[in-house]
């Protein structure tokens, strides 16, 4: 394989999906193909039952520049209707997802970056959300997902402006949930990682719809939890000081 040409890489150990951007000629700059890749490896990794978290990050020292700006000299708007389904289905991932940003993330490298649960950032890392810049319009759904990790003021800045932010800025406006020093991000996504995996996948599961603004599950989620025996185990783990069992979703 030619290690330089644009393509996803991903791996799986111990729970954590790991899928890496990789084009190093473009600071993993998505091309379309890629976009298009993308929906297609996390509904195999979401059918993978030894997955129970993932970790989505760059090659190098780089997140994601955003779109191959060559792609997006497509009139048909093509290229676009490419991100944001794979902005979609990154946000749908039935598990717990975290981006590991470290360099440049904008562009479509933020609209991947807030498709996650969670952001954790290196210092010295930069986003910007840059259409802006281009002339483009910034999807509805993108936009919406923005202004609700930053509020509306932030969002407008960055859409309007398509300035880049460093991390202190972003973990103030709420763009990124942690910030790490230089050489620590690898660590702390992997012992966070490693919390994830060990935590119930019941409760996570619940608690992704919910925060998505689900309002019609509650029965189902009970029923779930009196089903799967995980509050039981819980309890019966605390009280005996080990590690809990948890065995949701088998048979959910």
């Amino acid at each position: 394989m030619d290690r330089t040409e644009p393509r996803l890489e991903h791996a799986v150990a111990d729970g954590v999906a790991t899928v890496v951007i990789s084009h190093p000629a473009k600071r993993n700059a998505m091309t379309a193909a890629m976009w298009h890749a993308l929906p297609v490896l996390l509904k195999e990794l979401a059918a993978d039952p030894s997955v129970r978290a993932l970790v989505l990050t760059g090659a190098g020292d780089t997140f994601c520049a955003g779109a191959d700006i060559s792609s997006l000299r497509d009139p048909s708007g093509a290229p676009q209707g490419l991100a944001v389904a794979a902005e979609e289905a990154l946000a749908a991932f039935p598990r717990p997802t975290l981006a590991a940003v470290r360099g440049y993330c904008v562009g479509g490298g933020s609209q991947l970056a807030a498709a996650c649960d969670l952001r954790f950032a290196e210092e010295g890392a930069s986003f910007g959300v840059t259409p802006a810049r281009l002339g483009i319009v910034y999807p509805a759904s993108s936009t919406r997902r923005l202004v609700a990790l930053t509020g509306p003021a932030t969002a407008k800045h960055l859409l309007f402006s398509g300035e880049l932010i460093d991390t202190e800025r972003a973990l103030r406006t709420g763009l990124v949930d942690e910030v790490l020093p230089a050489g620590a991000l690898d660590e702390r996504v992997e012992a966070y990682a490693r919390t994830l995996v060990s935590r119930s996948q019941l409760t996570q599961a619940a608690a992704k719809e919910f925060a998505a603004g689900r309002e019609d599950r509650d029965a189902h989620w009970a029923a779930q939890a009196r089903r799967s025996g995980d509050t039981a185990e819980g309890v019966a783990a605390f009280l005996e000081r080990r590690a809990p069992r948890f065995t949701w979703p088998a048979g959910a």
